[in-house]
């Protein structure tokens, strides 16, 4: 059976050491050190047994928890959500601030701003993908895919990022219509009276091996 790996640091047990005084010198509680230590004896220990210290659980975050984004610093954080920069350090005790990691999670000891309303769809950001490509392809611009997705770092698009595309304006003699889960260009084009042909011409960058569900797109009216 393999040994339960140590949620915290080994420690080598000294002489007059017992978990009641290991719990008060390292700031965590009893129980914690009795559930990180099964099978050992705490009424037996021997000088030189090695036990499991957990570590204490991070205090509550007196705000909202941040994913660091590419350029984050914790003064630009300060500025950006209105926090000094004693009060971010304060919150993340054991975060060195001169080498923080993009994925890294922090705290902003702030009130969480709102999240702003996606006039469109989410998408999911692909390995290659850029603002300027997506724009092209849902029939908007760079500006506007900016403008809903404050924050964004379009240098620097992340793998699994969900961002806002706003909906596209369809022009006159097409009816917008947004794509459900089993959908396909032929189910579409029957519902619609029209053929594939007519919808991927005014949805040039349509993949219709590959919608995506909650895309707008643009349907032209029925053939007569």
């Amino acid at each position: 059976m393999s040994k339960p790996s140590c949620p915290g640091t080994l420690y080598t047990i000294q002489a007059g050491d017992t978990f009641f005084l290991l719990a008060q010198r390292f700031g965590i509680s009893l129980d914690a050190i009795l559930a990180a230590n099964p099978g050992v004896d705490p009424n037996n220990l021997q000088i030189g047994q090695v036990v499991c210290i957990p570590a204490p659980a991070p205090p509550p975050c007196p705000g909202f928890l941040y994913t660091i984004r590419a350029g984050d610093t914790f003064f630009l954080l300060a500025q950006r959500f209105g926090v000094s920069l004693d009060a971010i350090l304060a919150a993340n005790p054991g975060v060195d601030p001169n080498n923080l990691q993009i994925g890294q999670v922090v705290c902003i000891p702030a009130p969480a701003p709102p999240k702003p309303e996606c006039p469109g769809f989410f998408y999911t950001i692909q390995p290659g993908d850029t603002l300027s490509e997506l724009a092209k392809r849902f029939g908007t611009t760079v500006k506007s895919i900016i403008d809903v997705n404050p924050g964004i770092d379009p240098r620097n698009l992340i793998v699994g990022q969900k961002i806002c595309i706003p909906e596209r304006r369809c022009p006159r003699g097409t009816v917008p219509y947004t794509i459900k889960q089993g959908d396909t260009l032929e189910a579409i084009a029957r519902r619609f009276h029209t053929s594939v042909q007519r919808i991927l011409k005014e949805n040039p960058s349509l993949d219709p091996k590959n919608l995506i569900v909650g895309e707008r797109i643009c349907v032209p009216a029925r053939n007569d």
